[in-house]
């Protein structure tokens, strides 16, 4: 799987599974290359949600949901997400 690949995954998963206005994605992929831990077939990414119903929820909450709508992609294609919702 390449990152676009990825992206459009993880943006049509939220959508479909979450109340949300706005949803941008970006590879941050490129600021971890350097690092021990990094895998290569694993992305770093960016993900931010513009949501009014999010909004009302605990940050902990909201970031429950999204990570279990992604898991499979956690699991096998995702190292690290960035998660910021307002």
């Amino acid at each position: 799987m390449d990152i676009n690949q990825l992206i459009e995954i993880v943006k049509k998963k939220i959508s479909e599974n979450l109340n949300i206005d706005q949803i941008e994605i970006q590879d941050k992929t490129f600021l971890h290359t350097k690092h021990l831990s990094h895998e290569k077939d694993k992305f770093h990414i960016r993900v931010h949600i513009k949501s009014k119903y999010l909004q009302n929820e605990k940050k902990l909450d909201t970031t429950k949901k999204v990570y279990k709508i992604l898991d499979h992609e956690i699991k096998k294609y995702i190292h690290s997400i960035q998660l910021k919702i307002n």
